[in-house]
C-alpha cells in the first residue's frame, strides 16, 4: 500500500511541471523571454503549451491502386486522342459538306442553263453542248462518290 501511495505521489509530482503555465514577455531591450513566472511590473502573455494534435499520416497508395492510376492516365490520354480525332472528323465532314454544296450548285447551273459561260485564261467563252454534258456527268459522279453518305 505504501508503494502505491509513493508511486501516485511521484506521478503527481512529475505531472505538475508538465502542466505548468508558460509566460512570454519582451524586455526593455526588445528581447523576447519565456518563463514559468511572469516578471514583476511588466506585462506578460500566457502561452498555450498544449501539444499539437499529430498530423495524419500521408496515405501511401497501395500497390493495388497504382495500376488504377496508370489506367486513369491512359484513360485521360485516350480521351484526349478521341477528342482530337472527333474534331478532325468534324472538320473533314464540314469541308465535305461545303464541297458537296458547291458541286450541287454547279450541277444545277449546268442543268438549268444551256448557255453556260466559262472564264479560261481571262477569256470568257460559252461551253459547247458536249462540254456541258461532260461537266454534268463529272458533277453527278462527284456527288455520287462523295455526297451520298
Amino acid at each position: 500500500m505504501h508503494r502505491m501511495i509513493l508511486a501516485g505521489s511521484l506521478l503527481l509530482a512529475l505531472a505538475a511541471p508538465v502542466s505548468a503555465q508558460v509566460y512570454k514577455w519582451v524586455d526593455a531591450e526588445g528581447i523576447t523571454h519565456f518563463g514559468s513566472q511572469p516578471p514583476q511590473g511588466q506585462a506578460a502573455t500566457a502561452v498555450d503549451t498544449a501539444a499539437a494534435p499529430p498530423k495524419p499520416a500521408a496515405q501511401v497508395p497501395s500497390p493495388g491502386s497504382l495500376p488504377k492510376l496508370d489506367s486513369q492516365m491512359e484513360d485521360d490520354e485516350q480521351g484526349a486522342i478521341d477528342a482530337k480525332v472527333k474534331e478532325e472528323v468534324a472538320a473533314r465532314e464540314a469541308e465535305r459538306k461545303r464541297y458537296c454544296d458547291a458541286v450541287r450548285t454547279n450541277l444545277a447551273q449546268l442543268q438549268n442553263n444551256p448557255r453556260v459561260q466559262v472564264n479560261i485564261n481571262g477569256q470568257v467563252r460559252r461551253l459547247r453542248e458536249d462540254e456541258r454534258q461532260s461537266r454534268i456527268a463529272e458533277s453527278q459522279k462527284a456527288i455520287a462518290e462523295n455526297c451520298s453518305k
